[in-house]
């Protein structure tokens, strides 16, 4: 088993692939990391594999290479991490710096929501249910960051951010991941756990 201090080096999690974006900024004087965001994407959208996640997150991708990229180009954004749907687990930003996930957004009575929590993408749609074993690494992650700052909250994209984002949808199976990392209810979102 793996020794809490040996599971990190920095913000960095020794359980992921590193693969730096440029896209992160510091967090503002005195920020607690006390919040996980769960998020989901898939690029193009509902297909699977490939490396144009990871390009959009490090500012690589080609618009050319499919007619959605368009809709997108020029979008400068990042996550911490990015749980594929075989369970590999990749980290762009260290979770001591301000991944831009967020976006406008407000939770536990506080606004940009960036400033305070780690920002997990799943590859994956809203409204179609997530693989076992993303569920396995993304508690494996949890119990990680919970180990190395004091988390208190976790939310979907959707709840930090009502009306604008649905992800990571109502497949989500918020009582799995609360069962598999036995942190308390009022951990999460009021109304999605059975």
């Amino acid at each position: 088993m793996t020794r809490p201090e040996a599971a990190w080096q920095g913000g960095w999690y020794t359980g992921a692939r590193r693969l730096e974006s440029p896209n992160f900024g510091p967090r503002p004087p005195g920020a607690v990391v006390d919040l996980v965001v769960i998020h989901s994407i898939s690029l193009p959208p509902g297909e699977y594999g490939g490396d144009h996640v990871q390009r959009l997150f490090t500012n690589t991708l080609d618009w050319d290479a499919h007619p959605y990229f368009k809709s997108i180009e020029g979008l400068r954004v990042s996550s911490h991490f990015y749980l594929r749907r075989d369970g590999s687990l990749w980290q762009f930003v260290s979770c001591d710096d301000r991944a831009w996930h967020a976006g406008a957004s407000s939770w536990r009575g506080r606004d940009n929501c960036n400033d305070d929590s780690v920002g997990i993408e799943l590859e994956g749609l809203e409204d179609q249910a997530f693989e076992a074993v993303q569920y396995d690494t993304l508690s494996r992650l949890c119990r990680a960051l919970a180990q190395r700052y004091p988390v208190a909250h976790v939310a979907g994209h959707e709840h930090i951010a009502p009306g604008r984002k649905r992800d990571p949808g109502a497949q989500f199976a918020w009582s799995m991941l609360q069962r598999q990392v036995g942190w308390p209810a009022a951990f999460f979102p009021p109304g999605t756990l059975a």
